[in-house]
């Protein structure tokens, strides 16, 4: 199976392709701006690093976010666009799984993403990286966490392991990597449909407001 990963959804630009279950393309670089004008380049760079076109890929992962409004409508669209024409499935997966996938300890991981104006994106999964719990918009002091011992994966574990003392940091990546994406999807490749590509995956409303006091629409 040919997969083709892609993160622009936090601070990364990033893009990999998995041949049968070995990865054997990626970049990986961290941007503060500017996705939208490299995400297409870094696709093209990649898939020729791995010697295949885009007609030949079985499956395009992406991440949906929680993330920046415009950051995931990039990965969304650039995955959207290399798919139509060949029909290619494309699998949402959200940048918290992404980032409990990039943690190697056979342990249970909560991830937490700092989500500025003192909340954090956060969601909690198994040891087989399951969630068992949804994926929420919390102020650091309200989040609800396993007892014991947990690990912590993510931008948002500085402000959660000062208050929760059961909680341990990770040192796994606090962006998504479109490598470790490239090599999980392969085992939710079912779960992407034909013509049918995910949404963004939003929890809460945007930071910027239309004249009123108005949100846009995501």
């Amino acid at each position: 199976m040919n997969i083709l990963a892609l993160d622009t959804a936090l601070q990364a630009c990033s893009a990999a392709v998995a041949v049968d279950g070995k990865l054997v393309a990626r970049h990986h670089e961290i941007l503060h701006r500017g996705h939208a004008e490299k995400i297409v380049p870094i696709m093209e760079q990649i898939l020729s690093m791995a010697g295949r076109s885009a007609d030949a890929l079985d499956l395009i992962a992406v991440t949906i976010g929680p993330g920046t409004f415009t950051g995931v409508r990039i990965g969304l669209s650039a995955a959207r666009g290399l798919a139509l024409p060949y029909r290619t499935p494309i699998l949402g997966v959200s940048t918290l799984q992404a980032l409990a996938w990039g943690d190697r300890s056979p342990e249970s991981v909560v991830v937490a993403i700092d989500a500025r104006r003192g909340e954090v994106y956060t969601q909690t999964f198994d040891a087989d990286r399951r969630p068992t719990g949804a994926a929420r918009a919390v102020a650091p002091t309200a989040a609800d966490f396993p007892e014991g011992p947990t690990r912590i994966v993510g931008s948002g574990r500085h402000l959660l392991l000062p208050l929760w003392p059961q909680l341990t940091g990770s040192d796994a990546d606090e962006v998504p990597d479109a490598g470790v994406i490239a090599l999980a999807a392969a085992a939710r490749a079912g779960e992407a449909v034909v013509g049918q590509p995910p949404s963004p995956l939003y929890l809460r409303a945007p930071d910027a407001k239309l004249p009123g006091g108005i949100s846009p629409s995501a």
